[in-house]
């Protein structure tokens, strides 16, 4: 299985990490992550602190990705909800410390989130050969 990295020479460049398409080729599973959301930490809260959240929310894609014996490496495409765009540079960061180098297709809307105290959503879909 491949996933292949689609930056259209007659569109601007991708700036930071992702890219404008994924085509996948030979998958043989594919995961649909649900929205995740920072829900919950070890004392079964939410961490007031942005990064905080983000991290865990990651933390919980990665854990459907484990279940499904998946990493990051499979991802074709992220989407992020923001309740708001200051958040925008620490997402990218710790997006970007969690992904490495792979860059999926990524989208990032900027809305508002069910709960109140919950400053991001993110959802994925992941493919395996």
């Amino acid at each position: 299985m491949t996933i292949e990295r689609l930056d259209p020479a007659a569109l601007p460049a991708a700036t930071g990490t992702y890219t404008h398409g994924t085509l996948v080729t030979g998958a043989r599973r594919t995961v649909y992550v649900s929205g995740q959301v920072p829900w919950a930490d070890a004392d079964g809260r939410v961490p007031p602190e942005f990064d905080d959240q983000c991290r865990l929310t990651w933390r919980n894609v990665l854990a459907v990705l484990a279940e499904a014996g998946m990493g990051v490496e499979h991802l074709a495409k992220v989407t992020t909800y923001l309740a708001d765009r200051r958040y925008r540079e620490a997402n990218s960061r710790i997006r970007q410390e969690v992904l490495g180098e792979h860059t999926p297709a990524l989208t990032i809307i900027i809305t508002d989130i069910y709960a109140e105290d919950w400053l991001l959503e993110i959802e994925a879909v992941a493919v395996e050969s």
